[in-house]
């Protein structure tokens, strides 16, 4: 990763400095100047020189500011210490850049260029006056500005990848060394500005130059062209380091709506790695603390709500002791069944929730009915008839209600049955709501299973030979046969006798 990075910098700064010494100098140059070709040679020759004095000194300054970087790669087992200078250093390699740039980029440039011209000058080797070396200067820091802010860019979105490597591999050191200040009102103050009167500078220098050697007899047939000229060179470089603004504002700003898009859909997702210097940082970190503080209200809500199923089955559980366990064989019976028509997690859980809460209801039915040992009366009977509907009635009272509304349909209509014989509503077919056909496979089974005090529990080929036959009137035919298959799979029923 380390020689990749290094390689696309070396790229950027090959671009950078083709663009701006290259192309706007040379530009500037051999247009501007009424020069003939072999003065032309010796310019070119110059600005040759002058660029391989510009790359040594590069090549002696650039691998310093690497240095943190190279030896966290180049260790075997990088400790958090290393990890932490080379994430600092990869922040601040846009500012070393800019230094650069202005550093051995500029003065290596300029100074061997300014001498060398000024000897050509002496010698008579070139016929342009020496005030011309001064325009040369201003044209150069006007250049370098170019390029250092085109390098702050590319260097810094080049180094996101290895910051996000970093981070990786040095856990939350980044809350321990926050970014290092390059505020963004500063960002876009210098681009605006540059771009905007870097046109208008490079223009006004060179019409000094360009009238300086035409005259006032110059015809301005033979300005324009290279008027022109300078002018869209100036816009197109303008309109490129704009782009550069536009894209170092737009990557932060898609990352932040992406998140809180998926924070809208509930799905949570904290901005793994902060790779940004600048006011984005603190804002992307405080998006990190509020996901994580929804995360900690979720896990403690979603800890509330089972707290509070589990004391509401452990009471209906001491109520009635013979039918203790009861539920929680439900709700498991009826997650087996959901899994089986490969239900999202998310209805997963309220349907198992749903099942252990399905006969809530019981808590309101007198002691008398409810431990009953013998057989019920119609009007008994009556009684427990009420207990889907006092069930839903009892939850509703919760509040919030939204994580309790999932589970209502199943707890209301576990006793509905598919030919519309049931209770309390008398639903029938589709019309029954799918959780509520799954519990009633799940409850009927294990009531069937389960001992009681009138009665022993029945063989579970037995109870499985009257849920087969319940098929399409009392159960919904694909969650029976769901079922039996899961007792087959769990080596509860042979497979003849579920057949």
């Amino acid at each position: 990763m380390y020689r990749s990075f290094v390689h696309q910098l070396l790229r950027h700064y090959i671009i950078g400095s083709a663009i701006a010494v290259m192309g706007v100098g040379s530009t500037l140059m051999l247009t501007t100047l009424g020069i003939s070709w072999e003065e032309a040679k010796w310019l070119i020759g110059i600005l040759l020189f002058s660029a391989m004095v510009m790359g040594t000194a590069e090549s002696i300054v650039f691998p310093r500011d690497l240095a943190p970087i190279r030896r966290f790669f180049a260790a075997k087992e990088p400790d958090e210490e290393l990890a932490a200078k080379a994430l600092e250093q990869a922040r601040r390699l846009p500012l070393l850049a800019v230094r650069r740039i202005f550093g051995p980029h500029l003065f290596g440039l300029s100074i061997p260029g300014m001498g060398l011209t000024a000897l050509c000058i002496h010698y008579r080797v070139l016929s342009l006056p020496y005030r011309y070396i001064l325009y040369a200067f201003i044209g150069a820091i006007l250049i370098a500005s170019l390029h250092a802010l085109i390098e702050f860019f590319l260097t810094t979105k080049a180094c996101r990848p290895l910051m996000a490597h970093l981070l990786t591999k040095a856990g939350r050191i980044d809350e321990r060394h926050p970014p290092l200040p390059v505020p963004l009102k500063t960002k876009l103050q210098l681009t605006v500005l540059f771009s905007s009167t870097f046109p208008v500078l490079l223009f006004s220098l060179a019409t000094e130059i360009k009238w300086s050697l035409a005259g006032p007899s110059a015809s301005p047939w033979s300005y324009w062209p290279w008027a022109t000229v300078i002018l869209l060179f100036s816009i197109a470089f303008s309109v490129f380091l704009t782009r550069l603004l536009v894209d170092e504002i737009n990557e932060p700003v898609n990352v932040l709506l992406t998140h809180m898009k998926w924070a809208e859909n509930e799905t949570y997702k904290p901005v793994a790695h902060n790779m940004y210097t600048d006011e984005f940082a603190d804002l992307l970190r405080g998006f990190n603390h509020m996901i994580d503080a929804v995360h900690r209200r979720d896990r403690t809500n979603k800890e509330l709500l089972n707290s509070f199923i589990t004391v509401l089955t452990a009471a209906l559980d001491a109520r009635d002791p013979y039918t203790a366990g009861h539920s929680l064989r439900v709700a498991c019976y009826a997650l087996a069944i959901g899994e089986k028509l490969s239900l999202p997690d998310e209805q997963l859980d309220a349907l198992y929730r749903s099942a252990l809460l399905h006969d809530i209801g019981k808590i309101g039915v007198p002691d008398a009915i409810l431990l009953k040992d013998g057989k019920l009366s119609d009007d008994e009977f009556a009684w427990i008839k009420k207990h889907p509907a006092l069930g839903e009635a009892i939850l509703r009272e919760v509040r919030p209600i939204e994580p309790i509304e999932p589970l209502l349909a199943g707890i209301r209509s576990h006793h509905e049955r598919i030919d519309g014989k049931g209770y309390p509503d008398g639903l029938a077919g589709d019309d029954i709501p799918l959780f509520g056909k799954i519990i009633a496979v799940a409850d009927a089974f294990d009531a069937m299973t389960s001992d009681r005090p009138y009665r022993k529990g029945m063989d579970i080929r037995q109870a499985a030979d009257i849920l087969r036959k319940g098929k399409g009137t009392q159960w919904d035919s694909e969650l029976v046969d769901l079922f039996l298959k899961h007792l087959q799979e769990e080596k509860l029923l042979s497979t003849s006798a579920a057949s």
